[in-house]
């Protein structure tokens, strides 16, 4: 039996990964900033969150085969600095007054492309690095500490030192990634899930994308939560595009009462990273499944029918602890259940089913308010929601996810649910 406890191989990635969230986070930023600084072209203004999105659909999948290929901790390091050279050369040309958005652009998407092979290849490591009994723990402090750093932190101290220098968000940035390539490379072991399981000389990466795919569909319960990931987040990026209008005309908020709300999200998904794990063990993973899909319907009907700002915000508060528990759950079941020549790529078709759903969402949402009123984007996500609930109410019972948190000894080929 593996030991309960982690060493410091976890630490190292934990640190490595939330320097990384802040960093990322100023950058987040300071990017619209400098670009509205030049321009009040909304096309303009707006192509910077189109730029970071636009990789999560294009490389998810091939940095899913890559991350299977290579090991795992070395593709990390050398993604850290290909960044850290990237935000380099961004902030020389920004000292020199010889930046441009164009620029700006291109390093938006080189440093969102590796953060999509790095976070792939994170999460088909984790499961090496920590045992099976702590994956819940772990990758609860690894979402706690994003929501900590660039959900809490990285705004207001993004937004103050571009104040100070419009650069010094991106030097910072460059020095978090550095940070961790050190971190990471420190982290002892080699980690090639090819090697391990004895995987057949690369292929296509075309076939290798096949090959994820089909084994996700013949899993019924990680299939299903794939879907769910992709519709749910369609409808919650629907619903938060357009949050600051229903912010400002029906809750009669202010730009500070507006970021208060995001505030409320973020503490709770910092309380539920700290606390999740517990409370997964307390009720069972089945449980926290369900209360969760009852707690985006609720989430969206409170938006859709109420004009109260504190019941908004509580209901955003319950999201954001629903929103850590959902990942810390949703990320262990895919690690314990997937062989790790193939975590890599059922984790980078995941990404990208979830990264579909926010593309669309963001378009979405603008459409039917705009077509059918500021509320219907709400009220769809409550239907949507109740729908999906009912739909995978016995999916998610309680024989299949005990099976799924089996020791690999013990399990059932039952597991395989077709």
């Amino acid at each position: 039996m593996t030991a309960q406890r982690w060493d410091g191989r976890f630490a190292k990635l934990w640190a490595a990964s939330t320097l990384s969230a802040l960093g990322s986070g100023m950058a987040t930023v300071a990017a619209p900033l400098y670009v509205a600084a030049r321009t009040d072209d909304p096309l303009v203004v707006s192509a910077a969150s189109g730029v970071a999105w636009l990789p999560w659909l294009l490389f998810a999948l091939p940095g899913g085969v890559l991350a299977d290929r290579v090991d795992r901790r070395r593709l990390m390091v050398v993604i850290d600095w290909v960044r850290v050279a990237a935000l380099a050369v961004l902030t020389g040309a920004m000292l020199t007054g010889r930046a441009g958005v164009v620029l700006l652009y291109v390093v938006l998407f080189v440093i969102n492309t590796g953060e999509i092979v790095f976070r792939s290849a994170s999460q088909a490591m984790l499961p090496a690095v920590v045992p099976r009994a702590r994956l819940e723990r772990a990758n609860g402090w690894l979402g706690g500490g994003t929501t900590l750093m660039n959900g809490m932190l990285a705004g207001p101290l993004g937004g103050f030192l571009f104040l100070v220098a419009e650069s010094i968000p991106f030097l910072v940035n460059a020095g978090t990634y550095a940070l961790s390539a050190v971190l990471v490379a420190l982290v002892a072991g080699t980690y090639r899930g090819g090697a391990d399981a004895g995987r057949p000389p690369a292929r296509s990466v075309r076939a290798e994308i096949g090959e994820g795919f089909r084994w996700l569909l013949g899993q019924r319960l990680l299939r299903t939560m794939a879907v769910l990931i992709g519709l749910l987040n369609l409808t919650l990026t629907a619903a938060l595009a357009v949050l600051v209008l229903l912010a400002t005309d029906r809750l009669g908020l202010d730009s500070v009462g507006y970021g208060l709300l995001f505030t409320c999200m973020a503490v709770g998904g910092l309380l539920g990273a700290v606390v999740g794990d517990r409370l997964v063990a307390a009720i069972g993973a089945t449980w926290t499944i369900r209360v969760g899909l009852l707690v985006e319907a609720g989430l969206h009907l409170a938006l859709a029918a109420s004009t109260s700002a504190w019941l908004i915000g509580g209901a955003l508060f319950a999201f954001g602890v629903h929103g850590a528990l959902w990942n810390m759950v949703a990320n262990s079941l895919r690690q314990r259940l997937t062989p790790a020549a193939l975590q890599g790529r059922v984790g980078g078709t995941t990404l990208f089913i979830a990264a579909g759903g926010n593309c669309a969402g963001a378009l979405l949402g603008g459409v039917i308010a705009t077509t059918f009123g500021l509320t219907a984007p709400y009220w769809v996500g409550f239907v949507v929601a109740v729908a999906v609930s009912a739909a995978t109410w016995r999916v998610f019972d309680r024989a299949t996810v005990s099976a799924a948190y089996a020791d690999p000894d013990d399990r059932q080929p039952v597991v395989r649910i077709g």
